[in-house]
């Protein structure tokens, strides 16, 4: 059980309200670890940036708080996960890479290999040239041609 309440208000912004009746409005959930436990630790930011709550799990939430929390999450979190790498131009760079997504096939501009990172021993993050953060999941998961076309880049 959370010791706030939370509510959208009528112009959909978020609204915290502690249990000494103290109410911010315009809260942003923050997540401490967006790729290895995005469910876990989770910052709920005043307008001015300071942490007014904090949630161990979102799963220990009332449904209605996280659901609340996961729609703005989704609303102000954007990190397409590569499903496949169809084509790159060139495997210097600058390189466009033709990729597939789970949210549709779109193309980018990769401007050095040290704009991919491991996060993890399988899990990469790609940052195109608009500064947008492709997340490779897992990396033995994809298919044998777009691990191929990772490695030189390795």
């Amino acid at each position: 059980m959370s010791s706030f309440q939370l509510t959208r208000n009528p112009f959909g912004r978020l609204v915290l309200t502690q249990p000494d009746g103290t109410v911010h409005t315009g809260v942003a959930p923050v997540r401490a670890f967006p790729i290895q436990a995005p469910t876990d630790g989770i910052a709920l930011l005043s307008e001015d940036g300071h942490e007014i709550a904090w949630v161990e799990r979102l799963s220990d939430l009332p449904a209605e708080q996280r659901t609340l929390i996961e729609e703005e999450l989704r609303s102000r979190e954007f990190m397409p996960e590569i499903q496949r790498i169809h084509t790159v131009s060139s495997y210097a760079t600058p390189c466009t890479w033709n990729i597939a997504t789970d949210r549709g096939e779109t193309h980018f501009i990769l401007r050095g290999e040290e704009d991919i990172r491991r996060i993890g021993a399988h899990t990469l993050l790609i940052v195109d040239n608009h500064g947008i953060h492709f997340l490779v999941r897992d990396l033995m998961a994809l298919d044998k041609h777009s691990r191929k076309i990772l490695d030189r880049f390795l």
